[in-house]
């Protein structure tokens, strides 16, 4: 096992197995996460490459300093739907989530398993590309045969919050305060979707499309 491998089973192990997010999992019928379930089911050659690759390829973005790689689980939505609001309890802020009603039931990775490996940004904060508009606009966003857009949706970002330990993303505690982009995600009535931690809830919200103010951050993703 690398260095990578055997970090990245560590830290999805620890935080899966967290009280109340465990307590989810389980009740949800999906399979524990232990580090014999990770390292026999998913491709880390391939994940660690794809890190690797994301990171070179995306070097030059604005705060690309600030931005960290690595692999994310994500739920079966059949199962465990990050698409939209969760329980309180397994949520590291005080209230409960804010759901735009206008909001479809969104972009859901294809079948593969009760859990699919992403690799995406892992930290609190994605590189700076634009806006919604900008980004799809752009050429400079396939890594790995892969274009990275595609996974860039609310489900994966959902999966982020649940497995970013005390911390959230794109959260006002942070240093700065920033909200993730979906250009995976079609426009709704003319409007971009967006996920952002605020005033102690996290919130799946609609925004402009040309809004591409240094806040906008955006999550480039490889499907392992």
């Amino acid at each position: 096992m690398t260095d990578f491998v055997t970090t990245s089973v560590r830290r999805l192990v620890a935080v899966w197995n967290t009280a109340p997010v465990a307590a989810l999992v389980a009740e949800r019928g999906l399979p524990a996460i232990t580090a014999e379930y990770l390292r026999g089911t998913f491709a880390w050659s391939h994940a660690e490459q794809a890190t690797r690759a994301l990171t070179e390829h995306f070097a030059s973005a604005r705060f690309a300093d600030e931005v960290e790689y690595g692999v994310l689980l994500v739920p079966d939505p059949a199962l465990l739907d990050t698409r939209a609001s969760l329980p309180l309890e397994v949520r590291p802020t005080s209230s409960p989530d804010v759901f735009d009603e206008r909001l479809p039931a969104g972009v859901a990775l294809p079948a593969g398993g009760p859990w699919q490996l992403v690799v995406s940004v892992i930290g609190s904060y994605g590189p700076s590309l634009g806006s919604y508009n900008d980004v799809l606009a752009s050429d400079g966003f396939v890594v790995d045969g892969q274009d990275t857009r595609t996974w860039m949706t609310r489900q994966v970002w959902g999966a982020r919050l649940l497995q970013c330990g005390a911390t959230p993303p794109d959260c006002e505690h942070n240093e700065r305060w920033t909200f993730t982009l979906f250009p995976g995600e079609s426009l709704v009535a003319g409007m971009a979707e967006s996920g952002t931690v605020l005033k102690g809830k996290v919130r799946f919200r609609l925004g402009k499309p040309d809004r591409g103010i240094g806040s906008a951050r955006v999550a480039p993703a490889v499907l392992v």
